[in-house]
């Protein structure tokens, strides 16, 4: 066997293993990702969890006096952790409730104990939120306000003694408070909370979209270290996340198969299809083209599939190619690189990419017949991510022109370009909804350069009509380079494919 055989083996084993691996913890544990459920104090009532599979939601009930001055009583779902990390969930209170101040959120605990050092995010039952700790045993409980009133998003991340809190109304960015120098234990008890602030009644509250994220460390190399990754599937509508596939090696960029049976995507420079029914990974076969990126993109009637390929030929720079969607021989198309694909046009018979010439990037087209390239942009800075819209009347990208990375349009002869968002954040990859209605996109904060999209940062998924309008944020997640480089919306429209990112 030779040693490009023996690698695929490694590749694919390490997919495998991961893949039977998390399936069995899920079908056998009752509290999904976490270890262990506890009521800290002597809470009046026996708490308890309800973890659904399916959804991966919990559904947290417990008493509890209060989780205030020198002791708590609440009760409590955690997982040992270490280090830095991150925690995140939608949550919100079932039923009117009984007391105002009923807590519900996010904490870290030194230990068990009622006393125990901690820090927590908490949403109570009027509204109020803040971000509360006892940095001694013994102290009494201390508290920042945030100026968010009953947020729907609730995030909690640990960076060394900062904390950070991280909250939002489902559909706006974060806002955040944080606290210094308070000196947790290096492995801590982490995990979501109820509270009902009497014990002569429980209260409960659902969380859904829950994550542990371990970031990356500060010593990490781009592009030579990876961080392992969690497929997901969201439904646009009720906004729920569903990691459908966990790998300990990176994985990036899925498209969703036109006949709604597999997610294609990349790793180690293959392309790998997970069947959505079986479950089940297998190699795409692409021939030569073994250094693939993720700028890989099914045509419109799914037959043929395009791909950016790193050719030894041309200084392990990106050049195009074509092959049937269900693998084959590829053929090459762009003769100048770098190059790197981002779209067909909806009759099969144009490619559009992102082409540096020069010293510049900018869009270009390109017939596949006659492979001549027309350049469409010319602006000053970046322009990026083109796509074709379903109809074929527009193009759209992403460009830094005016400083920040935005999203345009633009007719297919590249005439009429025109701004389509304008805030603050750094916006890319533009994707079109099969029925050509919405726009979902990746949304980088301004502690991104505008020409970048690094791995492994706080980022949004943001969904907007196809017009223009005013988008809003539909996932709140940990990723960046490989999330959604392609078009991965579902041939129904109703859902898509993402890619998030943790240490395991």
């Amino acid at each position: 066997m030779n040693l490009y055989k023996i690698h695929i083996l490694i590749v694919l084993s390490f997919l495998f293993i991961n893949y039977n691996v998390f399936s069995q913890q899920l079908s056998q544990a009752e509290l999904g990702f976490f270890d262990g459920q506890s009521d800290i104090g002597t809470p009046g009532i026996e708490g308890e969890v309800k973890y659904n599979i399916e959804s991966q939601t919990y559904q947290l009930t417990g008493s509890g006096e209060n989780m205030w001055e020198d002791k708590d009583e609440f009760f409590f779902v955690w997982k040992r952790l270490e280090g830095d990390f991150i925690i995140r969930a939608n949550m919100e209170f079932i039923g009117s409730g009984h007391q105002e101040h009923r807590k519900m959120g996010l904490i870290i605990r030194n230990s068990l104990t009622s006393e125990s050092e901690h820090v927590n995010a908490v949403v109570h039952g009027d509204g109020l939120t803040s971000i509360q700790y006892r940095s001694k045993i013994g102290k009494a409980t201390e508290e920042l306000k945030s100026d968010a009133t009953a947020p729907d998003v609730i995030q909690l991340e640990r960076r060394g003694t900062k904390y950070i809190m991280s909250t939002a109304k489902l559909g706006e960015t974060f806002q955040q408070v944080e606290i210094n120098d308070i000196k947790l234990n290096e492995v801590v008890y982490v995990g979501l909370f109820v509270c009902s602030h009497t014990n002569e009644h429980a209260e409960s509250a659902q969380f859904s979209n829950v994550r542990i994220v371990k970031p990356a460390p500060a010593r990490l190399v781009p592009y030579r270290d990876y961080l392992g990754s969690n497929l997901e599937i969201m439904d646009i509508e009720t906004g729920l996340r569903k990691i459908i596939f966990q790998s300990p090696i990176s994985i990036q960029a899925p498209n969703w198969t036109t006949n709604n049976k597999k997610l294609i995507f990349n790793s180690e420079g293959k392309l790998l299809t997970y069947n959505l029914e079986s479950k089940k990974i297998n190699q795409l076969h692409t021939g030569f083209a073994t250094n693939n990126n993720n700028d890989h993109v099914l045509s419109f009637d799914g037959k043929q599939i395009g791909i950016s390929n790193h050719s030894a030929e041309d200084n392990n720079q990106s050049v195009i190619y074509i092959l049937p969607s269900d693998g084959g021989d590829p053929k090459r198309i762009t003769q100048n690189s770098p190059s790197y694909f981002h779209g067909w046009s909806p009759d099969g018979q144009n490619l559009i990419f992102t082409g540096a010439r020069n010293d510049k990037y900018d869009i270009y087209k390109i017939n596949i017949n006659d492979k001549k390239e027309i350049r469409l942009t010319d602006a000053e800075g970046l322009d990026d991510g083109s796509e074709y819209s379903p109809d074929g009347k527009y193009i759209y990208f992403n460009s830094n022109r005016t400083g920040t990375m935005q999203l345009y349009r633009m007719k297919p002869d590249g005439s009429n370009q025109e701004q389509l968002t304008f805030d603050e954040l750094n916006d890319w990859f533009p994707h079109i909804s099969p029925d050509g209605k919405w726009i979902v996109f990746l949304s980088f904060g301004t502690d991104v350069d505008s020409g970048d999209h690094p791995f492994y940062k706080h980022v949004y998924l943001r969904l907007m009509p196809v017009d223009g309008s005013k988008p809003k944020v539909i996932a709140y997640l940990y990723g960046g380079q490989g999330t959604i480089n392609v078009p991965s919306w579902s041939p129904d429209s109703k859902k898509i494919s993402f890619v998030s990112n943790s240490g395991f």
